[in-house]
Protein backbone atom coordinates (compact mmCIF):
# COMPACT_ATOMS: atom_id res chain seq x y z
CA UNK A 1 0.00 0.00 0.00
CA UNK A 2 1.45 3.39 -0.98
CA UNK A 3 1.52 6.41 1.32
CA UNK A 4 -1.37 7.94 -0.66
CA UNK A 5 -3.44 4.79 -0.14
CA UNK A 6 -2.56 4.90 3.55
CA UNK A 7 -3.86 8.48 3.74
CA UNK A 8 -7.02 7.45 1.93
CA UNK A 9 -7.43 4.69 4.50
CA UNK A 10 -7.32 7.32 7.23
CA UNK A 11 -3.65 7.76 8.25
CA UNK A 12 -1.86 10.83 6.88
CA UNK A 13 1.87 10.34 7.44
CA UNK A 14 2.72 13.92 6.44
CA UNK A 15 0.36 15.32 9.04
CA UNK A 16 1.72 12.84 11.58
CA UNK A 17 5.25 14.08 10.93
CA UNK A 18 4.14 17.69 11.38
CA UNK A 19 2.48 16.78 14.66
CA UNK A 20 5.63 14.98 15.84
CA UNK A 21 7.71 18.05 15.08
CA UNK A 22 5.43 20.25 17.17
CA UNK A 23 5.29 17.67 19.97
CA UNK A 24 9.09 17.53 19.95
CA UNK A 25 9.24 21.26 20.63
CA UNK A 26 6.78 20.90 23.52
CA UNK A 27 8.69 17.98 25.01
CA UNK A 28 11.98 19.88 24.78
CA UNK A 29 10.43 22.73 26.75
CA UNK A 30 9.80 20.46 29.76
CA UNK A 31 13.31 19.02 30.13
CA UNK A 32 14.74 19.23 33.62
CA UNK A 33 18.22 18.60 35.09
CA UNK A 34 17.11 14.97 35.53
CA UNK A 35 16.45 14.49 31.80
CA UNK A 36 18.74 12.12 29.90
CA UNK A 37 18.88 11.15 26.21
CA UNK A 38 17.39 12.78 23.16
CA UNK A 39 13.93 14.07 22.37
CA UNK A 40 12.26 11.68 19.92
CA UNK A 41 14.14 8.58 21.05
CA UNK A 42 12.33 5.26 21.44
CA UNK A 43 12.33 5.60 25.21
CA UNK A 44 12.34 8.48 27.66
CA UNK A 45 15.01 8.66 30.34
CA UNK A 46 15.34 10.50 33.65
CA UNK A 47 17.83 10.22 36.47
CA UNK A 48 16.80 9.42 40.01
CA UNK A 49 17.44 12.62 42.00
CA UNK A 50 20.86 12.68 43.64
CA UNK A 51 21.32 12.52 47.39
CA UNK A 52 18.44 10.17 48.18
CA UNK A 53 19.14 7.47 50.76
CA UNK A 54 16.77 4.75 49.57
CA UNK A 55 14.68 6.03 46.66
CA UNK A 56 11.52 4.24 45.61
CA UNK A 57 9.87 4.89 42.26
CA UNK A 58 6.10 5.45 42.39
CA UNK A 59 4.22 4.92 39.13
CA UNK A 60 0.62 5.42 38.05
CA UNK A 61 -1.31 5.24 34.79
CA UNK A 62 -4.65 6.94 34.23
CA UNK A 63 -6.85 8.81 31.78
CA UNK A 64 -9.47 11.55 31.78
CA UNK A 65 -12.42 9.39 30.76
CA UNK A 66 -15.33 10.79 28.80
CA UNK A 67 -14.37 14.36 29.68
CA UNK A 68 -12.63 14.20 26.28
CA UNK A 69 -16.09 14.16 24.65
CA UNK A 70 -16.92 17.52 26.22
CA UNK A 71 -13.55 18.89 25.11
CA UNK A 72 -14.24 17.63 21.59
CA UNK A 73 -17.71 19.15 21.56
CA UNK A 74 -16.31 22.49 22.78
CA UNK A 75 -13.24 22.35 20.49
CA UNK A 76 -11.16 23.05 23.60
CA UNK A 77 -8.31 20.57 23.63
CA UNK A 78 -5.56 21.86 25.92
CA UNK A 79 -7.33 21.67 29.28
CA UNK A 80 -7.79 17.89 29.23
CA UNK A 81 -4.03 17.53 28.82
CA UNK A 82 -3.49 19.54 31.97
CA UNK A 83 -6.23 17.52 33.69
CA UNK A 84 -4.33 14.34 32.90
CA UNK A 85 -1.12 15.60 34.48
CA UNK A 86 -2.77 17.01 37.60
CA UNK A 87 -4.81 13.85 38.17
CA UNK A 88 -1.66 11.74 37.90
CA UNK A 89 0.38 14.05 40.13
CA UNK A 90 -2.29 13.76 42.84
CA UNK A 91 -2.31 9.97 42.57
CA UNK A 92 1.37 9.71 43.50
CA UNK A 93 1.15 12.60 45.99
CA UNK A 94 -1.03 10.23 48.01
CA UNK A 95 2.17 8.22 48.65
CA UNK A 96 4.28 11.27 49.39
CA UNK A 97 6.07 11.11 46.05
CA UNK A 98 7.20 14.06 43.98
CA UNK A 99 6.89 13.74 40.19
CA UNK A 100 9.97 13.50 37.99
CA UNK A 101 8.69 12.26 34.61
CA UNK A 102 5.52 11.85 32.57
CA UNK A 103 4.56 10.08 29.34
CA UNK A 104 1.33 10.64 27.42
CA UNK A 105 -0.68 8.58 24.95
CA UNK A 106 -3.06 10.19 22.46
CA UNK A 107 -5.05 7.87 20.21
CA UNK A 108 -7.76 8.82 17.76
CA UNK A 109 -8.81 9.13 14.16
CA UNK A 110 -8.25 12.02 11.73
CA UNK A 111 -7.00 14.38 14.42
CA UNK A 112 -5.47 17.55 13.01
CA UNK A 113 -1.98 18.76 13.81
CA UNK A 114 -3.53 21.69 15.70
CA UNK A 115 -5.72 19.40 17.82
CA UNK A 116 -2.86 17.08 18.73
CA UNK A 117 -0.57 20.02 19.49
CA UNK A 118 -3.21 21.60 21.75
CA UNK A 119 -3.67 18.36 23.71
CA UNK A 120 0.07 17.94 24.21
CA UNK A 121 0.47 21.65 25.03
CA UNK A 122 -1.85 21.09 27.99
CA UNK A 123 0.21 18.10 29.07
CA UNK A 124 3.44 20.08 28.71
CA UNK A 125 2.00 23.02 30.66
CA UNK A 126 1.08 20.71 33.53
CA UNK A 127 4.54 19.16 33.47
CA UNK A 128 6.28 22.54 33.55
CA UNK A 129 4.19 23.66 36.51
CA UNK A 130 5.39 20.64 38.45
CA UNK A 131 8.99 20.88 37.21
CA UNK A 132 8.57 17.46 35.68
CA UNK A 133 9.94 16.20 32.39
CA UNK A 134 7.57 15.13 29.64
CA UNK A 135 9.91 12.29 28.77
CA UNK A 136 8.02 11.05 25.72
CA UNK A 137 4.79 9.43 24.65
CA UNK A 138 2.83 8.13 21.69
CA UNK A 139 0.37 9.58 19.21
CA UNK A 140 -1.60 6.97 17.27
CA UNK A 141 -4.06 7.52 14.43
CA UNK A 142 -6.41 4.52 14.37
CA UNK A 143 -9.35 4.95 11.98
CA UNK A 144 -11.77 2.09 12.31
CA UNK A 145 -11.19 1.84 16.03
CA UNK A 146 -12.16 5.47 16.74
CA UNK A 147 -14.83 7.61 15.12
CA UNK A 148 -13.45 10.32 12.87
CA UNK A 149 -12.28 13.26 14.95
CA UNK A 150 -12.55 11.39 18.25
CA UNK A 151 -9.69 10.61 20.60
CA UNK A 152 -8.70 9.15 23.94
CA UNK A 153 -6.02 10.41 26.28
CA UNK A 154 -3.98 8.59 28.91
CA UNK A 155 -0.68 9.02 30.67
CA UNK A 156 1.88 7.42 32.94
CA UNK A 157 3.67 9.29 35.71
CA UNK A 158 6.86 8.42 37.57
CA UNK A 159 7.63 9.90 40.97
CA UNK A 160 10.13 9.25 43.71
CA UNK A 161 10.02 9.09 47.50
CA UNK A 162 12.32 7.88 50.25
CA UNK A 163 11.19 4.37 51.17
CA UNK A 164 10.89 5.16 54.87
CA UNK A 165 8.90 8.35 54.15
CA UNK A 166 6.33 6.82 51.79
CA UNK A 167 2.69 7.05 52.87
CA UNK A 168 0.62 3.86 52.85
CA UNK A 169 -2.09 4.73 55.37
CA UNK A 170 -0.70 2.36 57.99
CA UNK A 171 0.02 5.28 60.35
CA UNK A 172 -3.67 6.27 60.46
CA UNK A 173 -5.19 5.73 63.90
CA UNK A 174 -8.38 6.48 65.84
CA UNK A 175 -8.52 10.14 66.83
CA UNK A 176 -6.99 11.38 63.57
CA UNK A 177 -8.82 14.15 61.74
CA UNK A 178 -10.10 14.12 58.16
CA UNK A 179 -9.14 17.35 56.37
CA UNK A 180 -10.94 18.05 53.08
CA UNK A 181 -9.33 19.98 50.22
CA UNK A 182 -11.79 21.67 47.86
CA UNK A 183 -12.14 20.44 44.30
CA UNK A 184 -12.48 22.69 41.26
CA UNK A 185 -15.45 20.80 39.84
CA UNK A 186 -15.94 17.30 38.52
CA UNK A 187 -12.18 16.91 38.01
CA UNK A 188 -11.95 13.85 35.72
CA UNK A 189 -14.67 11.54 36.99
CA UNK A 190 -18.41 11.07 36.65
CA UNK A 191 -18.67 12.57 33.17
CA UNK A 192 -20.80 9.81 31.71
CA UNK A 193 -23.58 10.57 34.20
CA UNK A 194 -22.98 14.34 34.13
CA UNK A 195 -23.20 14.48 30.32
CA UNK A 196 -26.43 12.48 30.37
CA UNK A 197 -28.01 14.89 32.85
CA UNK A 198 -26.74 18.09 31.19
CA UNK A 199 -27.13 17.23 27.52
CA UNK A 200 -29.72 14.45 27.33
CA UNK A 201 -32.07 15.27 30.20
CA UNK A 202 -31.80 19.07 30.39
CA UNK A 203 -30.99 19.59 26.68
CA UNK A 204 -28.46 22.32 27.50
CA UNK A 205 -25.92 23.72 25.04
CA UNK A 206 -22.29 24.49 25.79
CA UNK A 207 -22.91 28.23 25.95
CA UNK A 208 -25.92 27.99 28.29
CA UNK A 209 -25.65 28.89 31.96
CA UNK A 210 -25.39 25.80 34.14
CA UNK A 211 -27.78 26.22 37.05
CA UNK A 212 -26.47 28.47 39.81
CA UNK A 213 -22.81 27.82 39.04
CA UNK A 214 -22.31 31.25 37.45
CA UNK A 215 -20.57 29.47 34.58
CA UNK A 216 -21.45 28.24 31.13
CA UNK A 217 -21.84 24.51 30.60
CA UNK A 218 -18.48 24.39 28.82
CA UNK A 219 -16.60 26.27 31.54
CA UNK A 220 -18.17 24.28 34.37
CA UNK A 221 -17.58 20.87 32.79
CA UNK A 222 -14.07 21.67 31.54
CA UNK A 223 -12.75 23.26 34.73
CA UNK A 224 -9.19 21.97 35.20
CA UNK A 225 -8.57 19.24 37.74
CA UNK A 226 -6.87 20.80 40.78
CA UNK A 227 -3.30 19.81 41.65
CA UNK A 228 -2.70 19.61 45.41
CA UNK A 229 1.09 19.38 45.37
CA UNK A 230 1.71 22.98 46.45
CA UNK A 231 -0.94 22.73 49.19
CA UNK A 232 0.20 19.41 50.65
CA UNK A 233 3.91 18.86 50.04
CA UNK A 234 5.14 21.45 52.61
CA UNK A 235 3.42 19.46 55.39
CA UNK A 236 3.64 15.96 53.92
CA UNK A 237 5.68 14.65 56.86
CA UNK A 238 2.87 15.59 59.28
CA UNK A 239 0.24 13.49 57.48
CA UNK A 240 -0.71 9.90 58.27
CA UNK A 241 -2.50 9.26 54.99
CA UNK A 242 -4.02 10.88 51.90
CA UNK A 243 -6.88 9.89 49.61
CA UNK A 244 -7.34 11.35 46.14
CA UNK A 245 -11.10 11.51 45.54
CA UNK A 246 -11.60 10.19 42.01
CA UNK A 247 -13.97 7.57 40.58
CA UNK A 248 -15.90 6.00 43.46
CA UNK A 249 -16.19 9.29 45.34
CA UNK A 250 -15.33 9.73 49.00
CA UNK A 251 -16.41 6.24 50.17
CA UNK A 252 -14.66 4.42 47.33
CA UNK A 253 -11.32 6.19 47.75
CA UNK A 254 -10.96 7.00 51.44
CA UNK A 255 -11.43 3.34 52.33
CA UNK A 256 -8.34 2.49 50.23
CA UNK A 257 -5.99 4.08 52.77
CA UNK A 258 -7.67 2.92 55.99
CA UNK A 259 -5.90 0.29 58.10
CA UNK A 260 -7.80 -2.55 59.73
CA UNK A 261 -9.91 -1.43 62.68
CA UNK A 262 -10.24 2.19 61.56
CA UNK A 263 -13.55 3.70 60.48
CA UNK A 264 -13.68 7.08 58.73
CA UNK A 265 -16.68 9.08 59.94
CA UNK A 266 -17.59 11.86 57.50
CA UNK A 267 -19.76 14.69 58.78
CA UNK A 268 -22.17 15.28 55.91
CA UNK A 269 -23.08 18.68 57.30
CA UNK A 270 -19.50 19.96 57.39
CA UNK A 271 -19.78 21.40 53.89
CA UNK A 272 -22.32 22.38 51.26
CA UNK A 273 -22.13 20.75 47.89
CA UNK A 274 -21.09 23.26 45.20
CA UNK A 275 -23.93 24.36 42.88
CA UNK A 276 -22.72 22.07 40.06
CA UNK A 277 -23.38 18.95 42.13
CA UNK A 278 -26.70 20.22 43.44
CA UNK A 279 -27.76 20.85 39.86
CA UNK A 280 -26.77 17.35 38.74
CA UNK A 281 -28.66 15.74 41.60
CA UNK A 282 -31.84 17.74 41.17
CA UNK A 283 -31.94 17.78 37.37
CA UNK A 284 -31.01 14.12 37.09
CA UNK A 285 -33.04 12.97 40.09
CA UNK A 286 -29.96 11.16 41.37
CA UNK A 287 -30.03 9.72 44.89
CA UNK A 288 -27.63 11.03 47.51
CA UNK A 289 -26.07 7.57 47.79
CA UNK A 290 -25.33 7.46 44.07
CA UNK A 291 -24.02 11.04 44.08
CA UNK A 292 -21.56 10.01 46.78
CA UNK A 293 -20.48 6.96 44.79
CA UNK A 294 -19.97 8.81 41.49
CA UNK A 295 -18.82 12.38 42.18
CA UNK A 296 -16.30 14.09 44.46
CA UNK A 297 -19.04 16.53 45.65
CA UNK A 298 -16.53 19.34 46.07
CA UNK A 299 -13.89 17.30 47.90
CA UNK A 300 -10.83 16.66 45.74
CA UNK A 301 -8.45 15.31 48.36
CA UNK A 302 -8.65 14.16 51.97
CA UNK A 303 -5.68 14.22 54.33
CA UNK A 304 -5.71 12.16 57.51
CA UNK A 305 -3.59 13.70 60.28
CA UNK A 306 -3.36 14.34 64.02
CA UNK A 307 -5.62 17.11 65.25
CA UNK A 308 -2.73 19.29 66.43
CA UNK A 309 -1.32 19.35 62.90
CA UNK A 310 -4.51 20.66 61.28
CA UNK A 311 -3.72 24.40 61.65
CA UNK A 312 -0.37 24.07 59.86
CA UNK A 313 -1.89 21.91 57.12
CA UNK A 314 -4.65 24.46 56.57
CA UNK A 315 -2.14 27.31 56.50
CA UNK A 316 -0.13 25.49 53.83
CA UNK A 317 -3.25 24.93 51.74
CA UNK A 318 -4.35 28.53 52.20
CA UNK A 319 -0.97 29.75 50.93
CA UNK A 320 -1.55 27.65 47.80
CA UNK A 321 -5.05 29.05 47.34
CA UNK A 322 -6.88 25.83 48.20
CA UNK A 323 -9.80 26.04 50.71
CA UNK A 324 -9.95 23.30 53.35
CA UNK A 325 -12.22 22.26 56.22
CA UNK A 326 -12.47 19.54 58.84
CA UNK A 327 -14.56 16.79 57.26
CA UNK A 328 -14.71 14.27 60.09
CA UNK A 329 -12.53 11.90 62.07
CA UNK A 330 -11.15 8.40 62.39
CA UNK A 331 -12.79 6.15 64.96
CA UNK A 332 -12.13 2.62 66.10
CA UNK A 333 -14.42 0.21 64.29
CA UNK A 334 -14.94 -1.90 61.19
CA UNK A 335 -12.83 -0.62 58.31
CA UNK A 336 -14.99 1.56 56.11
CA UNK A 337 -16.47 5.01 55.51
CA UNK A 338 -19.65 6.18 57.22
CA UNK A 339 -21.56 9.43 56.68
CA UNK A 340 -23.31 11.10 59.60
CA UNK A 341 -25.78 13.97 59.38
Amino acid sequence: MTERQYAQAGVDLMSADAAKERIGELVAGTRTPLSVGHVGAFGGMVRVPAGMRKPVLVMSTDGVGTKVLVALQASRFDTVGEDLVNHSVNDILVHGARPIAFMDYVAGAALTVQQIAAIVEGVARGCRRHQMALAGGETAQMPGLYQTGHFDLAGTIIGVVEEDEALHGDRIQPGDVLLAYQSTGLHTNGYTLARRVVFDVMKLQLGDQLGDTGQTVADALLAVHQSYVAAVMPVISRLHGIAHITGGGIPGNLVRVLPTGCEAVVEAGSWKWPPLFRFLQEAGRVSTEEMRDVFNLGVGLIAVLPGDQVPDAQASARAAGVPTWVLGEIRRGATGVRFTS
